[in-house]
């Protein structure tokens, strides 16, 4: 797959298959008429005798130097090596990779001044195979992630970690001329590209969390009637339906429900089950808006100055990453809850006194098995490592650059948070899904599931046994987690229930 980048922007899909899956980029013919157009008014601006920011003066702070002609390509390469002042392990290719192509999709508008040789550099990058070292700390987010993209600025420079493996891939360094160092890192790249990923991963950890609801329904031996779409409408969320339409897909003609329709004591379930489509239906709303702020960043043009086309060049403060950040922030508080929720499913299917009927902790010879005893537990420390990601860092700021920059976004810090919030979900939900489904199968003798949450279970079992013994359980725990990520869950999920959302 090649990606086009024009002056039109970007769609989601396109940074996650840069990202992802080695999809190659390269520029339109409108694009490149773009660059040119905004270089020629760069060009203009630096033979003028009056400073222009980012042109013809320092940065930030020190932007009341004007700097002389002859002094000018130093000055954009020292920005670079000076922004270049990330700390901590390196970032992921894929955030890298998401991050560069932002940035090109950027100067691909034309707006930001740089010459054409500038955006095909970036290209070729990212077509080369090779991901410049990005590490993990430096970003406030404002203005935009400045480390994190001097980094890759320096790669195109041919210096830093990087500059080896580019010069080997045939990746010809750039000489960097007026105004170009600046638009290089002046973004909010890094943030939205992991909020990107993110955005593509919950969408699919969200169906998971309701096929593994449904299967906790089963194995809890609870009711499908409180997700009748009659009493969801009450309610009218449109996260909320697709959950409870899910789960009600995923549970029709379930013997195991319609084992206890009758006689049964109880007069309803606990909240973990009968709430589940209001707490994955508030997520799917919230990663909702999150999409919305995340294709109208695609749409956008961040730089300081930019080039307007009507040949002025303005200062703004676009690169504040606080329409970013929040909704990173926002996206982990709804995880932490969703992993909350189900890990009171897993907890209520291993206890004898609320499990209806179940052994203790799913065991095979109670007392000398543990069976899924400490599995909670590994996913009850998750659930509290998701409490403490949930803490905002939109909410911080700390003032830098002499106090020019007194106010910051750490967009770059809640998007880091979010990352570690998905994958720590999808543990949690591995979790319950090795949980659920071992519960099932020590209801055959009252009931088989139904036939989506079956088709699970038997993915499960493909590559995880059944109940029995103690055994290892780490291995278990990640080939779900894997089954996961992979997409087979839901995959077995749509063989029966081909609608689901």
């Amino acid at each position: 797959m090649q990606v086009v980048v024009g002056t039109g922007g970007l769609r989601r899909e396109d940074v996650v298959a840069v990202a992802r899956d080695g999809a190659t980029v390269s520029l339109g013919a409108d694009s490149l008429a773009a660059l040119a157009r905004g270089r020629a008014v760069v060009d203009e601006l630096a033979a003028s005798p009056d400073p222009v920011y980012g042109v013809s003066t320092g940065f930030g702070a020190l932007a009341t130097r004007h700097i002389t002609p002859e002094l000018r390509a130093q000055l954009q390469r020292s920005l670079i090596r000076s922004h270049a002042a990330g700390i901590g392990p390196p970032v992921e290719p894929e955030v890298v990779r998401a991050m560069a192509l932002l940035r090109l999709r950027t100067l691909a508008t034309g707006l930001t001044g740089v010459r054409p040789e500038v955006a095909q550099a970036m290209a070729a990058l990212l077509n080369s195979g090779v991901t410049p070292v990005v590490h993990e700390f430096g970003s406030l987010g404002c203005s935009g992630d400045l480390a994190p993209l001097a980094a890759v600025a320096l790669a195109l420079m041919g210096e830093g970690e990087s500059a080896g493996a580019l010069a080997a891939a045939g990746v010809e360094p750039v000489v960097l001329q007026e105004k170009e160092g600046l638009a290089l890192i002046n973004g909010t790249d890094g943030m939205l590209g992991m909020l990107i990923l993110a955005i593509r991963d919950l969408t699919e950890l969200l169906s998971v969390c309701d096929v593994t609801t449904a299967m906790s329904v089963e194995g809890l031996l609870g009711t499908d009637r409180v997700f009748a779409a009659d009493l969801q409408s009450l309610r009218p969320h449109p996260g909320q339906a697709v959950s409870a339409t899910n789960i009600r897909a995923l549970l029709a003609g379930s013997p195991l429900v319609a084992s206890h329709l009758e006689d049964d004591p109880r007069v309803q379930d606990a909240y973990s089950l009968r709430c589940a489509p209001q707490v994955a239906g508030a997520a799917r709303d919230t990663l909702a808006h999150a999409t919305v702020v995340a294709d109208r960043e695609l749409a956008s043009t961040i730089d300081n100055p930019v080039v307007l086309p009507d040949g002025r060049t303005e200062s703004n403060g676009n690169f504040h990453g606080a329409p970013v950040g929040y909704v990173c922030d926002f996206l982990a508080i709804a995880i932490a809850d969703v992993a909350s929720i189900s890990e009171r499913r897993t907890d209520r299917m291993l206890d004898k006194a609320r499990s209806h009927g179940l052994p203790p902790f799913l065991a095979d010879d109670p007392g000398v098995d543990s069976g899924l005893m400490i599995a909670q537990y590994t996913q009850a420390a998750l659930v509290s490592e998701l409490k403490r990601l949930a803490v905002p860092a939109s909410v911080d700021s700390i003032p830098s650059s002499a106090m020019q920059e007194d106010h910051v976004s750490m967009g770059w810090s809640a998007a880091r948070k979010l990352r570690l919030a998905v994958e720590a979900l999808r543990r949690v939900l591995a979790v319950e899904l090795v949980t659920a489904a071992r519960a099932i199968d020590l209801r055959a003798s009252v009931a088989a599931p139904a036939p989506a949450t079956g088709a699970v279970r038997d993915a499960m079992r493909a590559v995880v046994p059944g109940p029995g013994p103690d055994r290892w359980l780490a291995p278990d725990l990640a080939a779900a987690e894997e089954l996961i990520r992979s997409g087979a869950v839901t995959g077995a999920a749509r063989s029966v229930v081909k609608e689901l959302g």
